[in-house]
C-alpha cells in the first residue's frame, strides 16, 4: 500500500490543522506553529507553507506531500 496522508475513503483536504500537520512531520505542535507564523511573516521565503482564515493557522497539504516525497496520488515519488 502506498504512503499517503489522506483518510481511506475520503477525498484529502486541501488542507490540515497545524496540529494534524506536527503530527505527520513528527515535529511538536509548537515547532510546526513557529514555523507556520514565519512563513506568513516571511512572505511565503521560509517556514511550514500555511494560511491563516480567520484566527485558524492551516497548512497546505501537497506541502506536506512534497516534504514527504509523496505524489498527489499518494505513491512514494521515488
Amino acid at each position: 500500500m502506498s504512503p499517503t496522508l489522506s483518510t481511506p475513503g475520503m477525498a484529502p483536504s486541501l488542507f490540515v490543522g497545524v496540529d494534524e500537520a506536527a503530527r505527520l512531520l513528527g515535529i511538536s505542535r509548537s515547532l510546526a506553529y513557529e514555523l507556520a507564523n514565519q512563513w506568513i511573516d516571511s512572505n511565503e521565503a521560509t517556514g511550514l507553507p500555511a494560511i491563516r482564515l480567520g484566527r485558524r493557522l492551516l497548512v497546505k497539504r501537497a506541502a506536506l506531500e512534497q516534504m514527504a516525497g509523496i505524489d498527489g496520488s499518494g505513491a512514494s515519488a521515488e
